[in-house]
């Protein structure tokens, strides 16, 4: 069974925010490929809008485990979690990369404040030509994270870390070996060019390794396949079964 009235509750209110453009669509889509008792990660929690909605799908049966390394929103996405009552998973302020280590969030600052939601990851100290915040971070893999946590089968992972996603899925690769789980990413070559990388470079990395992927977007109430990022859209899906 899905989660209790906190959290459907919490749900509601995002998927009305995102009929104003407050919310992201795609929400509307979860329960179309994530499924009570799941196991699900959300990579880039931000300020909860995929963990709040995700949690009410998996249920109580079900884990969410949340990941994020801005301290901002590592409380916020930890305060939604108790108030909507997610039953199992942990919350990490962590980032995770395609190895461990350790590296800097760069945080654009416009005026007097941080834009703390095109934060990005970089090497620590690595110059910017523009005034930033800058968070020191631990770096870890999907891979690993899965192993010493001894987690079964991932259902979903949400991956929206502002261009980095290649690398995140490049730590993430014996997971989706085992059990190719649903995937949803902001794929933007704007925030890709960051990193030297491009869509059409990574969607071709992506066909060749799992060729039984197929992307989605969410247009007009329904996944929708498609074959190509467009400037237009931000979160793509891709799974290996067709969203209903």
């Amino acid at each position: 069974r899905r989660g209790g009235w906190r959290s459907r509750l919490g749900t509601a209110l995002y998927i009305a925010a995102s009929r104003i453009d407050w919310a992201e669509p795609e929400i509307k889509g979860l329960g179309q490929v994530v499924k009570p008792g799941d196991t699900v990660l959300d990579i880039g929690a931000g300020l909860g809008m995929y963990t709040v909605p995700l949690s009410y799908l998996i249920g109580p049966t079900g884990r969410i485990d949340s990941v994020d390394p801005q301290p901002r929103n590592f409380h916020v996405v930890r305060f939604l979690r108790a108030l909507v009552g997610t039953a199992g998973g942990k919350l990490r302020r962590v980032a995770m990369g395609p190895s461990a280590g350790e590296g800097e969030v760069i945080v654009p600052v416009r005026g007097p404040f941080p834009i703390f939601g095109h934060g990005h990851l970089r090497p620590i100290g690595t110059p910017s030509a523009r005034r930033v915040h800058r968070i020191r971070t631990d770096i870890d893999t999907i891979d690993e994270w899965v192993e010493r946590e001894g987690l079964g089968r991932i259902a979903f992972i949400k991956i929206d870390v502002e261009g980095f996603e290649p690398s995140v899925i490049a730590g993430a690769r014996g997971v989706i070996d085992r059990d190719r789980p649903a995937l949803l990413m902001e794929i933007e070559d704007r925030h890709l060019v960051r990193y030297d990388r491009g869509a059409a470079e990574f969607l071709a990395e992506i066909a060749e390794r799992w060729p039984e992927y197929r992307m989605y977007t969410w247009v007009k109430g329904a996944w929708s396949a498609t074959a190509e990022v467009r400037p237009e859209v931000r979160n793509y899906l891709f799974t290996t079964s067709v969203p209903a």
